[in-house]
């Protein structure tokens, strides 16, 4: 397979102008995914104090505190990446999203300042912040649906695909908003995991909505894409991918059901059905734009910088990579499980 690729694109598999790209888009996925994820109950929670009563609120945020820093590197890990390998692909597509991703600046801008102002401000001005924080985790999670849209439809203008966009937008509110409310019920008992389970009922349902919707769009709208998905060699690979996506959703929907009728006890099982929710969904989406970085357009040999930036990409991306996962991995392990509160000192002692 790596041959007949390597012969497609005119070059042979041994050159570091063909594998050096592959390696560094791989290395660009497993960013992406990492960010998705491990931000994404951060984005989800934030999304859901908004409609949190307010009581709950700060112990919702107090949560997310030992993460804050780490959640925020993974944008511009990735952002770093795609520049230095592949900065031919910014010109033909940063042009054509100017409003989704002004709307993730300003929002993770807002989510940052708004989080860090709220930890310093007197507890009668606390509210606002905690109100900015979740208006700035809204515009992250919304231009995230509104960019992907855009992606899907090649760029393509009309107010059909502004509606479609902004329905991604709203769906992808409503699936970082699950993540969160999933987090939540894993991290937190009392009213706060019950208020969570609710949440997570009201949200599963647009979060399907968008995963079928992008999916199918994406397949509509581009003849390579549907001819890669619909060859007979892969109806197998399709089959699997679409019994596990609606397998979760399925599971997901009994497991909050039970919960609602029957049992608040702490459960990861709906936190990591929705995590695999989300790895099928970039899998396939990954799938089906490889090997374009703009969709016919631009593969990502063609986006690619120099042979010599690459090496130097690489090697300082072989060294960093590995130290950004042990500090991760040594920030993100208490992540799951119930929360306890931290045992006071003995001053006795």
């Amino acid at each position: 397979m790596i041959e007949s690729l390597a012969a497609l694109v005119g070059l042979g598999a041994q050159d570091p102008a063909f594998w050096m790209p592959l390696v560094l888009m791989g290395m660009f996925f497993a960013i992406l995914a990492a960010g998705v994820l491990l931000d994404g109950f951060d984005i989800g929670v934030g999304c859901l104090s908004l409609v949190a009563p307010a009581a709950l609120r700060p112990r919702m945020l107090s949560l997310l505190s030992p993460w804050r820093d780490a959640n925020e590197f993974w944008l511009f890990l990735g952002l770093g990446l795609l520049a230095a390998a592949f900065p031919y692909a910014w010109s033909p597509t940063l042009g054509r999203l100017y409003i989704p991703l002004t709307l993730l600046g300003l929002g993770t801008l807002l989510r940052s300042v708004c989080f860090e102002w709220r930890l310093r401000a007197p507890v009668q001005q606390q509210g606002r912040w905690q109100f900015g924080f979740g208006l700035g985790a809204v515009l992250v999670a919304f231009s995230h649906g509104y960019l992907l849209a855009r992606v899907t439809v090649a760029y393509e203008t009309g107010a059909g695909y502004t509606g479609f966009a902004l329905l991604m937008g709203v769906c992808a509110v409503a699936i970082y908003g699950l993540l969160g409310a999933a987090w939540l019920m894993m991290r937190e008992a009392g009213e706060l995991r019950v208020r969570a389970v609710g949440w997570a009922r009201r949200t599963l349902r647009w979060s399907a909505v968008g995963a079928v919707g992008i999916s199918v769009v994406l397949d509509f709208s581009n003849a390579g894409v549907f001819l890669k998905w619909g060859d007979g060699e892969h109806w197998g690979v399709v089959g699997l991918v679409w019994g596990l996506l609606l397998l979760c959703f399925v599971l997901t929907e009994m497991t909050l059901q039970r919960m609602m009728a029957q049992s608040y006890r702490a459960s990861a099982l709906p936190y990591a059905l929705v995590m695999v929710i989300f790895l099928l969904l970039l899998g396939g989406l990954a799938y089906s734009f490889f090997p374009y970085v703009v969709l016919d357009e631009l593969t990502l040999w063609d986006a690619a910088a120099p042979v010599q930036t690459l090496r130097l990409t690489l090697s300082a991306a072989v060294v960093a990579f590995p130290v950004a996962l042990l500090f991760n991995i040594w920030v993100y392990w208490r992540m799951l499980g119930r929360s306890r509160p931290p045992r006071p000192p003995d001053f006795r002692a």
